[in-house]
This record gives C-alpha cells, structure tokens and sequence, in this order.
C-alpha cells in the first residue's frame, strides 16, 4: 500500500524550498568590472562605471588572482596579488560583507592590461621622483631663507645695540666737552700728557714720576683742581675707544691720588674724551700713537688768581 504525503509534510517541503532559494539570493555572487585606483593593506579601490563609480574591494588569503589567457579568455594564469597595480582594468566576483565591502573570490585582467599599467606606472616614476625632488628643494630653500631671515633679525638687533651704544657715547662725549668748556674761567698751571700702547690701559712707568712731580706742583697753588681728560685714537669701534679713554683717564686719576696725594676733592672726575680733539692723523703709526693719551692739567680759578 503507498503511503500518500500528509498536507503537514507538503508544507515542510515548500518550507524548506522557499528558504533554499531565499538563501542563495542571499549569498549570491557579485561581478564587476573596473580599474584599479588605489591599494592600501589588503583592500583595493575600483573605479567603475556603474553606481556607485568607487568600491572597496577585499582580497583574501583564498582570492583567486588569474590572468585570462587564450582568444575566448578559456584559461587563466595564476598570478601573485602583487600584479593587482593601480591602472589595472580587472573583473572581480565575490559577496558584499557587513562592511558594504565586495569580498573578492576570483579577480581577472588581460596580459595585455597588466603590460599597459606597468608601463604606466614606469612612466609615472620619474615624474613622482621630480616632484620628491623639487619638493625637497622647496623645502631646503624655505628652510635656508627662514635662517637667512633669522640672521639678518640676529644682525638687525646688533647693529641697533650698536647704534644705542655710540649715542651713548656721543652724549657722554658733549657732556664732557659741555663741562670741560666752562673751564675758561680758569688758567692752566701746570700740565702733562701721558701716551699708551695701542690697547693698553696701562701707565708706563716712565709717567709715573711726571705726574708725580705735577702732583706735588698743584699742591703749591691756592685752590688748585687737576683736570684729566683720555683720549684714543680712531682705530676700532667707537664703543671700544669710548671705554679705553675712560680707563686710561681712571688709571692716571688712581696714580695721582695714590702716589701723588692728591684728594679727590681738588679733582674733577676724569674724563672719557674718546676720538675728540685729535691732535695727529690716525692715518700713521705715529699719528696714532699721539692720539692715545691723557692730559693731565693745573687749574685756578681766574678769581682766585686776580686774571
């Protein structure tokens, strides 16, 4: 006796039909065709003509990567990923993932395409190479005109000190020739001059007895003041000479208050002259040793005296 199939088990088999085919949709495969625009790990971009014009393609460790051989394209050529470069036209199959991201099962091209995009890509290399090259350049020469910039800001500012330091000067130096210039109201007594060596601060010895001897001069004079007054010759910096003619005129003031015994009060304070009143050319050896000097005067009032 045969056994009919129940209305239970026919709604089973539509079940299980239905689910089969719904199932396949599901995971049916995908193909598309494009060109390589870009790799990055193992994805690949691929433009194509269709919407949307870019996707992200997947490879994996089971992606069958082949080049079609033969006239009607029967027979592939396994080939390494390494072959899958930008401006390569390929045909891709495989599913979309949860990613919206096509899992490659199989990626094909032409022989010939893969000729072309290398070809391409070796013509791009020297190109790319030429463009790192002028980029660096631009690079170094920014870097070169930024320390350029820096230094002439470095220069800027020295010469600006510079320019503070030489007012300086010339206002010390007319204030001393303003104080010194009030002096006509007084005779000179008695003087002397004492000479340098180029740089030096130092009193030679065979001066120290010349002040000495005006030293003791002044003391015989009622209401006497010794005058000092340095210069330096007009070699080097204004600022260099403006403090040579200030220590030279220290160092004499030192002798004739030290050896001499002349007190402070009957002095007035030394004067730093610097290059003023030259008395010789610095043009010569000899003129410049003139100018480094110190002049040492006996002043008395004209009152004092009755002149």
């Amino acid at each position: 006796m045969i056994k009919l199939p129940t209305a239970r088990s026919i709604s089973l088999i539509v079940l299980s039909t239905a689910f089969a085919f719904t199932t396949q949709l599901t995971i049916a495969q995908t193909k598309i065709q494009g060109v390589i625009d870009g790799r990055s790990g193992a994805t690949m971009s691929l433009k194509t003509v269709d919407s949307p014009p870019d996707t992200t393609v997947l490879l994996t460790d089971s992606t069958d990567v082949g080049e079609i051989e033969g006239v009607f394209h029967g027979r592939t050529k396994q080939m390494p990923m390494t072959a899958l470069i930008p401006g390569l036209p390929v045909q891709v199959s495989g599913t979309t993932n949860d990613q919206n991201q096509l899992v490659a099962d199989s990626v094909k091209f032409k022989g010939s395409d893969l000729k072309a995009a290398m070809d391409a890509q070796a013509g791009l290399q020297p190109t790319e190479q030429k463009v790192a090259a002028n980029t660096a350049q631009i690079q170094q020469t920014e870097a070169q005109l930024a320390a350029q910039q820096a230094a002439l800001q470095a220069q800027q500012a020295q010469l600006t000190a510079e320019q503070q330091k030489i007012a300086a000067n010339k206002a010390a130096i007319a204030a001393d020739n303003k104080r010194f210039g009030e002096l006509g109201q007084y005779n000179i007594l008695g003087e002397t001059t004492v000479y340098f060596g180029n740089g030096k601060i130092t009193v030679d010895p065979q001066y120290q007895t010349a002040l000495v001897q005006l030293a003791q001069q002044a003391k015989g004079v009622t209401a006497y003041i010794l005058q000092v007054q340095g210069y330096a010759s007009a070699v080097g910096s204004a600022a260099l000479n403006q403090r040579l003619s200030s220590e030279r005129a220290n160092a004499v003031t030192a002798i004739l208050e030290q050896q001499g015994g002349i007190p402070l009060t009957n002095m007035l304070a030394p004067g730093a002259m610097g290059t003023s009143s030259q008395v010789d050319s610095d043009a010569t050896a000899e003129g410049q040793a003139e100018n480094r000097r110190v002049v040492v005067r006996i002043l008395q009032n004209k009152g004092v005296s009755g002149t």
